[in-house]
């Protein structure tokens, strides 16, 4: 079989993604947005979301061009494609974020309107369709931007620099997801900790109750953090993950026969999966045990069809060709990935949904007050780490063995396409997580609008399913980050070696190696506490911008007829922060490696090796942790331990609070960092040498 085939037919795949994404988008738009008051409420939303990335896009447009100056400046290679390669990568994670973010508030109050016409049964498909938008939009624009990119600069240009040209679409994305993934995280933890404390434990009224004037910035932060946030983030971890096999195959098999197969495998297993998340998004529907079960078939579905097809199609791509000692290592790579991706996933899921034994202790410890419920939060959060590093230390083990089986030198190759393996079903996975957004925005509309409290109780159902599909999907992210940044390490080591640079091992007796694994394990930490501090301040002015509006604006905490708060304030102080706060940290991540790498290249190996390590095990611990909270608050609203109003919720809600910038601020970021830290190291390795 011509190799070359499987690129086109990743292209027209990807094609076939984003016109999936439209149909879905069609269907969202017929539906009925409901009551005027339920309109109005989705514009503000929108409006308020839409404004704030305009700001951030503008804010971060500044950091692209400067770092694309010092691509163009500093790198030898590729003058001008480099640059344009960066800038193309962060256009098209713009995008996707954009796009998905347009598509979950208009679903919003569609959604709402499903539920209070035919409950659950409606609703679900609305929501996930709009979060189907986002997902097939960020796989499909990623999978074409890789492709096109392979196209034209390895096919077509025929350029010697072309595999680090493509690097830089990767490093594009990348910088988009960071702050984006920052920006958004800050500015929807702000409002949310902002309503939940003035609103829930001091004024005691509702959730998203309409006086409140921190709900709208928290509906919108929504959005802008777990929509345009998230699918930069993944469009960036997909990106990646296709990115570290191919320029690791073109150091590691450089001259090799089955050096042509080994290029294009990745987008092999890309476009089966991308197959496989298009026919298991039309399995989504309600219907069987559970509304877990329903989102869970469709991912079932793209998992088998991928496995599948991997299975009968290697052998076609390998077969004959010298050099290729056994190829169903290959296989053996893919599927374990695949596995890992799904072992991650359900460890989330026992950890954060309340149909698990961990989420109802910590919301038993919340009879106790804050104290004990932030204790069993944080032991449960690093308890869910060890399970999630065994997972993703043997399954590196058996990929290493596989990619070994396959052709000799090709452990590394093993890894890195088994992070493809972990994300090659995205564009199911991430309709799946951007459904919760919408869910819970839904909720928040049927609050406001004064629906009937069944309706209430339908979105309810559908937004602590949510909650756990989010803790899932951060936990699939952050595992395929820990994969796919090794793969980059081990490239970026073959770079280094192949610009004539010393970085064969790394000896950590070595004194520039020791100081860099020290480095390089502080700064997740001081990332995570840049990042949580950011959402403290920026949370302190949302809360005292609440009580001033319910102290100052005549009847509005009673409820009086007409009075409404000016929740254009609070969107303005969530915006204004978020925007001030993200720059620090975000440029911190790419300073850090250019620095030291200039200084010593040694001592940058130590540092990724160091923030790898340590990066993977903080996002886990602070997502897991984060999700156990927030459900646990869910669970006892849900009328265990005296409910809504108690003591316990009261502790509850203290311990979600905490949990908010670690589960949608810091924790998801982080995985973000070390594949930036790693990515720009990669692209710089020459002008470091």
């Amino acid at each position: 079989m011509d190799p070359l085939i499987w690129l086109y037919l990743a292209i027209v795949i990807a094609i076939a993604a984003l016109l999936l994404a439209g149909f879905f988008a069609r269907e969202v738009n017929a539906a009925d947005a409901g009551n005027d008051r339920m309109r109005e409420l989705m514009g503000a939303i929108r409006e308020g979301a839409m404004a704030f990335i305009r700001r951030e896009y503008t804010a971060v447009a500044v950091f692209v061009v400067v770092l694309a100056t010092l691509i163009l400046v500093f790198l030898d290679w590729g003058r001008p494609w480099g640059a344009v390669a960066y800038v193309f990568g962060a256009v098209l994670s713009a995008l996707a974020g954009f796009i998905g973010m347009r598509m979950a508030t208009a679903a919003n109050a569609r959604t709402t309107e499903a539920a209070r016409r035919g409950g659950v049964d409606e609703a679900l498909p609305l929501a996930f369709r709009g979060g189907a938008v986002m997902g097939f939009t960020v796989a499909g624009l990623g999978l074409l931007g890789l492709a096109l990119g392979y196209l034209v600069f390895v096919e077509l240009l025929e350029d010697e620099s072309a595999f680090q040209i493509i690097t830089a679409i990767g490093l594009g994305g990348s910088s988009i997801a960071l702050f984006s993934r920052v920006g958004g995280g800050i500015y929807t933890k702000a409002a949310d900790i902002g309503a939940d404390l003035v609103g829930k434990v001091e004024a005691g009224i509702p959730e998203d109750d309409p006086r409140n004037p921190a709900v709208i910035a928290d509906n919108v932060g929504d959005n802008v953090g777990d929509v345009a946030g998230m699918g930069a983030d993944l469009f960036e971890s997909y990106v990646g993950s296709l990115v570290a096999p191919i320029v690791f195959a073109s150091f590691a098999f450089a001259g090799r026969d089955f050096l042509g197969q080994a290029l294009l495998f990745p987008l092999m297993i890309a476009t089966l999966g991308m197959g496989g998340s298009i026919i298991g998004s039309f399995f989504v529907r309600p219907g069987g045990a559970s509304l877990a079960a329903a989102l869970h078939r469709g991912t079932w579905v793209a998992m088998g069809v991928t496995v599948v097809g991997v299975v009968a199609l290697t052998p076609a791509l390998f077969g004959g060709v010298g050099g290729v000692d056994n190829l169903w290592g290959l296989v053996i790579a893919v599927v374990i990935g695949l596995a890992v991706g799904w072992l991650i996933g359900q460890i989330s899921e026992i950890f954060t949904s309340d149909h698990y034994k961990t989420v109802k202790e910590v919301a038993r410890q919340a009879q106790t007050g804050p104290a004990t419920v932030a204790l069993a939060g944080i032991s449960e959060g690093m308890r869910s780490a060890a399970f999630s590093v065994v997972v993703v230390a043997f399954g590196m083990l058996g990929a290493y063995w596989g990619g070994d089986l396959a052709f000799e030198g090709g452990g590394v190759y093993g890894i890195a396409v088994a992070a493809i393996g972990v994300l090659s079903t995205l564009g199911i996975t991430v309709s799946v997580d951007a459904y919760g957004p919408i869910a819970d925005n839904a909720g928040g509309i049927a609050e406001m609008a004064h629906l009937p409290p069944e309706v209430r109780e339908a979105t309810d159902a559908l937004d602590a399913l949510g909650n756990t599909t989010a803790a899932v999907a951060k936990g699939f992210a952050i595992g395929s980050a820990a994969v796919t940044a090794l793969a980059l390490f081990f490239t970026f080591r073959e770079a280094v070696v192949e610009a004539g640079g010393e970085l064969a091992t790394l000896d950590i007796l070595d004194i520039p190696v020791t100081v860099g694994l020290f480095i390089g394990a502080m700064f997740p930490f001081l990332f995570a506490a840049l990042t949580i501090q950011a959402v403290g301040r920026a949370a302190n002015q949302m809360i005292e911008e609440v009580r001033r509006q319910f102290r100052e604006i005549p009847g509005l905490l009673e409820g009086k007829e007409g009075v409404r708060p000016d929740s254009a304030k609070a969107v303005d102080i969530s915006t204004a922060a978020a925007l001030r706060e993200m720059l620090v940290p975000g440029s911190l991540a790419v300073a850090l490696p250019l620095v030291v790498g200039f200084i010593s290249v040694r001592a940058l190996g130590g540092l990724l090796a160091g923030a790898l390590i340590s990066g993977f095990l903080l996002a886990i611990f602070m997502a897991n942790a984060g999700g156990a909270w927030d459900n646990a608050k869910k669970f006892i609203e849900g009328g265990a331990f005296g409910g809504k109003g108690s003591e316990a919720h009261k502790a509850a809600v203290v311990g979600d609070t905490i949990g908010d910038p670690f589960k949608d601020t810091a924790g998801p970021a982080m995985n973000i960092v070390i594949k930036v830290m790693t990515i720009v190291s990669l692209i710089f390795a020459s002008a470091f040498v």
